[in-house]
């Protein structure tokens, strides 16, 4: 599972540091494809199969489906760690994501979100979390 907050920065050639506990979930070859909320999602090759075969079963008929398949897929790179445990992120990533220079990665369970970090600090503020935390029971994660 994955946990945590890091702040890292990319390279003027794209290349980004995968920390080292992220590192041994992932191995040598994981997907990064476009997330949701202006960030990307990181998977490692086990749970990036499981998903793909969750939208393989999506009705083709359904244009929503289509089109949030397309989302995922069109934009997803097989990414390998080099021996600096760097990755080099595909310029049509770091474009939709604004990843330039300071970047945030986080743990969120089974993948990893990369963030531009202002992107983060305005996106995540937690003041509404009373208001979050009863829908969250009302879905049955009574805390």
């Amino acid at each position: 599972m994955f946990m945590g907050e890091y702040n890292h920065t990319i390279d003027s050639k794209g290349r980004l540091i995968i920390p080292s506990k992220f590192r041994e979930i992932l191995e040598d070859e994981f997907v990064v494809t476009k997330g949701l909320d202006g960030c990307l999602f990181v998977y490692p090759k086990e749970e990036w199969k499981s998903f793909e075969e969750k939208l393989k079963t999506l009705p083709l008929t359904n244009k929503d489906a289509r089109k949030f398949t397309r989302f995922f897929l069109a934009g997803a790179a097989l990414v390998e760690v080099d021996k600096q445990g760097r990755i080099l992120l595909p310029s049509v990533l770091r474009e939709f994501a604004a990843l330039e220079k300071d970047v945030v990665l986080i743990g969120v369970a089974s993948r990893i979100e990369i963030w531009n970090r202002d992107r983060f600090n305005e996106s995540n503020e937690y003041d509404d979390m009373d208001e979050i935390a009863e829908h969250m029971a009302d879905l049955g994660l009574g805390i």
